[in-house]
């Protein structure tokens, strides 16, 4: 897998919220293989009192995608990754814009307007957008070059609500990396976006808030990994009505 012209390996990309604590963090991390994670920039530790998690994460050896999580406002969101930028030295941002405090649904209007802005900065953007095509191509032509349409609502663990648009993103996309984002509750879900043909997939989560977050992040590893199996493996198309799986020609009938 390619993004922004960077090969990875691992196929699941790892949120860092939420967990009970470090120490869990750093189990999970390791269990799920991952080789991203992703980080939001929390303003009030500008006083240095982040720093010790900080070090933490790069211990853990895996790149850092920043995000702008809780920013409503396209110019909150560009200025919260201009200091992202600095702070962890890398041009890859995950843009977030909310349009909607319950759902926190994408504003993709916002997110197009950021998403122009920052390409034109040198950002390379993975933008949390809906599982809209037209949106998709605004985004493309803002300059990015990986799309992460939401599976369900963040945090919701719903799966994925509406698989036909995925479907439908894939055959209009063949060639632009897809990452599901958000809504991942169970590693069938995780399973279920690789078997359609997405690229990766990003949740937090459903392995943060496990009861064994370590145990959870090496089942959503596998059931990644078991998706995409399935997928390039070229599965067979369902039927409305059952197909012997023995020939019947040639059978001896018996009186």
């Amino acid at each position: 897998m390619q993004l922004y012209g960077t090969e990875i390996t691992s196929r699941l990309l790892l949120g860092t919220a939420q967990y009970p604590s470090p120490a869990v963090l750093t189990e999970a991390v390791k269990a799920s293989g991952t080789e991203i994670i992703t980080v939001s920039l929390r303003r009030e530790t500008a006083d240095g009192s982040g720093t010790a998690f900080w070090q933490d994460l790069q211990k853990t050896g895996c790149r850092i995608l920043p995000n702008t999580a809780g920013c409503h406002s396209v110019q909150e969101a560009v200025t919260t990754a201009r200091m992202a930028r600095e702070l962890f030295d890398t041009p890859w941002i995950k843009l977030e814009v909310i349009g909607h405090s319950d759902t926190l649904q994408p504003d993709v209007f916002g997110l197009v307007e950021a998403a122009r802005m920052l390409s034109s900065e040198g950002f390379q953007v993975f933008p949390y957008t809906t599982d809209d095509l037209v949106v998709g191509e605004k985004l493309l032509e803002a300059g990015c070059e990986v799309l992460m349409p939401w599976g369900a609502p963040i945090g919701s663990g719903q799966g994925l609500r509406n698989p036909d648009a995925l479907r439908a993103m894939r055959a209009h996309f063949p060639d632009v990396p897809l990452v599901v984002d958000a809504g991942i509750g169970r590693p069938s879900d995780a399973a279920q976006a690789m078997e359609l043909g997405m690229d990766a997939v990003l949740l937090n989560t459903a392995v943060a808030k496990a009861g064994d977050p370590a145990g959870m992040a090496r089942a959503m590893a596998l059931a990644v990994e078991a998706g995409r199996a399935g997928f390039t493996a070229d599965p067979m198309e369902r039927r409305d009505m059952a197909v012997p799986s023995t020939p019947v020609l040639g059978m001896a009938e018996f009186a």
